[in-house]
């Protein structure tokens, strides 16, 4: 079947032919797509939420909760003048909290003796490395799971860094300004 290098213009061009001279002469867009729809043979959601380790099929190696993302809570320790970033759920009538750097730490050192082992099992039983692959491959699963989940706060302190950047920048420029401009009319008048 021949195609043509540089084929026509799909047909619905023409609803659009008079927009120039009356742009409410084409039609609306569509509505927006809800739900799932599929784009190149992937099924995806508009739901913009993180989806459970459960959901995806890989066994959950820290603490079990509901969807990462609920809500996030800032603890502040007084007495050893620190702040921790952790998640709270509001699960069956309790708080359910996740601490980020406990886990992360956890998992890492998890990570590393796996890493180890691995080594001397193929020293040792080279036949016998499979296990372990799999094991540092769930673990890393876990870990990307844990960090995507801080990604919505992660945004949120960029933000908030960058509007704290500009509003510093616009007061800088506001004293230069006042600086440089005289209190007077009469003291910029040459005499």
């Amino acid at each position: 079947m021949a195609t043509a290098t540089y084929p026509p213009p799909p047909p619905f061009y023409r609803l659009y032919k008079d927009y120039l001279q009356n742009p409410k002469s084409a039609p609306e867009p569509p509505p927006p797509i809800e739900g799932t729809y599929v784009c190149f043979g992937g099924n995806y959601t508009t739901d913009d939420v993180l989806p459970s380790l459960e959901d995806q099929g890989v066994r959950q190696l820290y603490p079990k909760g509901p969807n990462i993302g609920n809500f996030y809570i800032l603890l502040i320790d007084f007495m050893n003048c620190k702040m921790e970033f952790v998640l709270a759920c509001f699960v069956h009538g309790c708080f359910l909290v996740v601490d980020f750097k406990k886990e992360l730490r956890s998992l890492n050192r998890e990570l590393q003796l796996h890493i180890l082992e691995l080594a001397d099992v193929l020293v040792e039983r080279p036949s016998q490395y499979a296990r372990q692959v799999e094991e540092i491959s769930l673990i890393f699963k876990n870990l990307h799971h844990l960090l995507n989940s801080l990604r919505p706060h992660q945004a949120r302190a960029t933000l908030i860094h960058i509007l704290e950047l500009q509003i510093q920048r616009r007061k800088e420029a506001l004293e230069d300004i006042k600086r440089y401009v005289p209190k007077n009319i009469g003291d910029a008048a040459p005499n």
